[in-house]
């Protein structure tokens, strides 16, 4: 059974913001938070983080398109988009 896709926002403990995608959010979190091998350099000095946001894509491509789509919004969009007011 093929796992889907999620593109995903955190807010860091610094108050920046981090876009990802994957396949399994809570254990991306948790990669994030130093609770399991893998987090990215990223957000190793900025723990905690929290998820603020995901959004389900059909595959991998799709995710990983979304994913520039938010990478490219200003931080107010990046914030509206977690309020779920859209970008």
């Amino acid at each position: 059974m093929p796992r889907g896709w999620y593109v995903y926002l955190l807010r860091c403990a610094d108050d920046s913001l981090y876009t990802g995608v994957t396949t399994d959010v809570q254990r991306r979190l948790r990669q994030h938070n130093g609770e399991l091998v893998g987090g990215p350099r990223y957000t190793r000095g900025r723990r905690p983080v929290q998820l603020v946001w995901s959004e389900a894509a059909a595959d991998r491509g799709a995710a990983q398109a979304r994913e520039a789509q938010v990478r490219q919004l200003g931080r107010a969009g990046k914030l509206r988009l977690a309020a779920g007011r859209g970008p």
